[in-house]
């Protein structure tokens, strides 16, 4: 599949979603039974942790078809980064989609400051830039797409991986934005 192709099946996908007609295709026994050789999944997904955003059924995927990566705040931090350096090295994905979501908590915490102890202000650290680059008084909409996209770009300057197979032109990466009210996946490129 081209990047392009990738992107329509992403896009038919959460079409199917929000309009409730979801296929829920490779998602049987067969389909784990034919896993257990190993996995080609056609995109990978860097999405926040919350419960509400589940990728695969956002985009009307069956198992194996997507490499998803969950992180509060859909962070590119070490071990993100790792994950999908594998998927993009060894699996040959050529999209990222990195999902931001409305009304991340992980996003109005670190809007919100204070000591969240050392593990989630770890954590929240990473959304800082995306408070500033946003300007004072940004609601928390526009910080979460803020941060989806320089997500994107930490995963390109961050990994030489990735970099090198955005460089080639085999891995495309897509900052989105996930609402919660529709399901919508609101591509922000």
């Amino acid at each position: 599949m081209t990047t392009q192709d990738i992107v329509n099946r992403l896009e038919g996908g959460n079409s199917r979603f929000t309009s409730d007609n979801l296929e829920r295709k490779l998602q049987d026994s067969q389909r784990r039974d034919a896993l257990t050789g190993g996995q080609q999944p056609f995109a990978i997904v860097l999405s926040c942790a919350d419960s509400r955003v589940v990728p695969e059924l956002a985009f009307d995927a069956g198992l194996g078809e997507l490499f998803v990566v969950r992180v509060a705040g859909n962070v590119a931090n070490s071990s993100s980064i790792a994950s999908i350096e594998y998927a993009v090295a060894h699996l040959g994905c050529q999209v990222i989609v990195v999902l931001g979501h409305q009304a991340c908590g992980a996003v109005t915490a670190a809007v919100q400051g204070g000591d969240n102890g050392y593990n989630l202000n770890h954590l929240l650290s990473h959304i800082t830039p995306a408070i500033a680059a946003s300007g004072e008084g940004a609601s928390i909409a526009d910080v979460i797409k803020k941060n989806a996209q320089i997500n994107a770009e930490e995963l390109k300057n961050r990994s030489s991986i990735i970099g090198s197979a955005v460089e080639k032109g085999a891995l495309q990466i897509i900052p989105a934005y996930y609402h919660l009210d529709s399901g919508k996946v609101e591509y922000l490129n």
